[in-house]
């Protein structure tokens, strides 16, 4: 047989998507083919992405990224979750923890039994039983573990870090692995005559890129996606009607928490995400229902110090392409499609597009079978991930604003409607195979949005209500212990700094 691989790779875009993209295809293809990234210092990237899910810890060990020299390069804190904060009603608060819930990987149904045992009598919240939760409201962090026997089994976390800095990071990373940066806004994309593949893309300097195999990283406008090859777009903002977001960095202040703040407001939220060198600020609105100056005036006051820089105003489309890849043009980040930024999920969509990527690499004439199967993949999870966040706005009790009303009265899909009306009923999670969320996410979001079970599984009902009650106990006061004997969270980080060491 012969070389199957496509020989000229070329990356149109930089930015968080275009550098993880070039390091990963770096770390595995370098050695057979070219890879090229063509990117402008004079088009900006919306930066804002600060935030992670715990995935990004499997990216990082594809590339074989020391933590520490990970952290000290791109200011990272470490995050045990998302505390969300007015989601209910106003004045309310709950904990998406990462992690699992319970003392042990085997208590993925605890919150059965603690459904059992909260009607039988009062319980401590769930929160406390996961020791994420209890770790980050205490300021503490640790490393998970994997003795099963060790609560830390059950601990999950991820990143806040400075995604500019990450960029430019992959950046090095990929550029010592050979791959081509070339300086330039694109001008032109070539199609051939015959089946409309990209052939080529020119330069506005008249300098001309061939490739076999193209990636869309250029953002919200897919130049090549959506201006060469018109992939189309279907617009979800009927389920998620925020469309604007501003955001703007302030100076520290105070002790670093290990986690993700998301407050509500009348027409939206508003995060605080922890780094080491500062902290980023931001709020999402509905303009629709929310002027920018009232979106502004409600960011600078929620600022806990002086602002570094002027505001980034940023508009946005919550959707999805209707292919990702197209001929011999993939999509990758903002423009195969936007999901906003309220569970952290922008930059993992780019691990996953790249992740996907991998599994269904293009031989050189680029098969039907292999890019549907992609589509469809990258489809079901974009709709699992959009789902998750509708349930945000959906199962709110405010009532306090046109926003809300329209939210919380709103048609969901159907998808959502079902896994809705199963944990209503039993409080069960179905099992999906590309659902990014796990249980653990499930459960919070629906119990601390007031959506609470009518009854529990079944099958806890063999466990005699003693039993149940000792375990909760034991896990209770096996999480507290643990979480109280972890290091705060700014030592921690010292620590790690401290032992930090190249590799690239």
């Amino acid at each position: 047989m012969t070389e199957q691989l496509p020989q000229k790779i070329v990356i149109v875009g930089g930015g968080t998507a275009g550098w993880m993209t070039a390091a990963a295809l770096s770390r595995m293809l370098a050695h057979r083919v070219s890879i090229t990234l063509v990117e402008s210092e004079a088009i900006g990237t919306v930066g804002v992405g600060e935030a992670t899910i715990p995935p990004i810890r499997s990216f990082n060990a594809l590339l074989g990224i020391d933590e520490a020299d990970f952290m000290a390069e791109t200011k990272a804190t470490y995050k045990l979750g998302i505390e969300f904060e007015g989601w209910t009603r106003e004045g309310h608060s709950y904990f998406h923890p990462f992690g699992l819930y319970g003392a042990s990987p085997d208590a993925r149904y605890l919150h059965h039994y603690w459904l059992k045992a909260r009607a039988s009598g009062p319980v401590p919240p769930l929160e406390d039983f996961s020791i994420c939760n209890v770790a980050a409201k205490m300021g503490r962090c640790g490393l998970p573990s994997g003795d099963a026997a060790s609560v830390m089994s059950t601990f999950g976390s991820a990143f806040h870090f400075d995604a500019g800095l990450y960029a430019t990071y992959l950046r090095r990373y990929a550029e010592a692995r050979r791959v081509k940066r070339v300086e330039g806004k694109v001008g032109h994309v070539a199609l051939r005559g015959t089946d409309g593949f990209i052939e080529s893309v020119t330069l506005e300097s008249g300098e001309r890129v061939d490739g076999d195999f193209f990636i869309d990283c250029s953002g919200f406008r897919g130049l090549l996606i959506e201006q060469a090859l018109g992939a189309g777009y279907d617009d979800w903002t009927r389920y998620l009607p925020c469309d604007r977001a501003i955001a703007v960095p302030c100076a520290r202040s105070g002790p670093v928490r290990p986690y993700t703040r998301s407050v509500a407001h009348r027409a939206g939220w508003r995060w605080r995400i922890p780094l080491q060198h500062r902290t980023g600020n931001g709020v999402v609105y509905a303009s629709a229902h929310m002027s920018d100056d009232e979106a502004l005036g409600i960011l600078t006051a929620g600022l806990d110090g002086d602002a570094l820089a002027e505001p980034n105003f940023l508009r946005f489309q919550t959707g999805v392409r209707r292919k990702f890849w197209l001929k011999n043009c993939l999509a990758i980040g903002l423009s195969s499609g936007f999901m906003e930024p309220l569970e952290s999920t922008s930059i993992h969509l780019i691990q996953a597009g790249i992740t996907k990527l991998l599994d269904f690499f293009p031989g050189g004439d680029f098969k039907a079978a292999n890019t549907e199967e992609y589509n469809l993949l990258a489809r079901i999870e974009f709709e699992e991930i959009r789902d998750f966040l509708i349930l945000h706005y959906k199962a709110t009790e405010r009532r306090d604003s046109a926003f809300w009303n329209a939210c919380r009265t709103m048609e969901v899909p159907e998808s959502l409607t079902r896994r809705m009306d199963l944990f209503h009923a039993y409080g069960r999670i179905p099992p999906r195979a590309y659902d990014l969320f796990t249980a653990t996410s499930w459960v919070a979001v629906f119990m601390g949005q007031g959506v609470m079970p009518e009854s529990y599984d079944p099958l806890v009902d063999a466990h005699d209500m003693a039993e149940v009650q000792a375990r909760l106990r034991d896990a209770h006061a096996r999480i507290a212990k643990t979480a109280a004997g972890l290091p705060p969270h700014d030592e921690l980080l010292t620590h790690l700094l401290a032992h930090a060491k190249r590799v690239a």
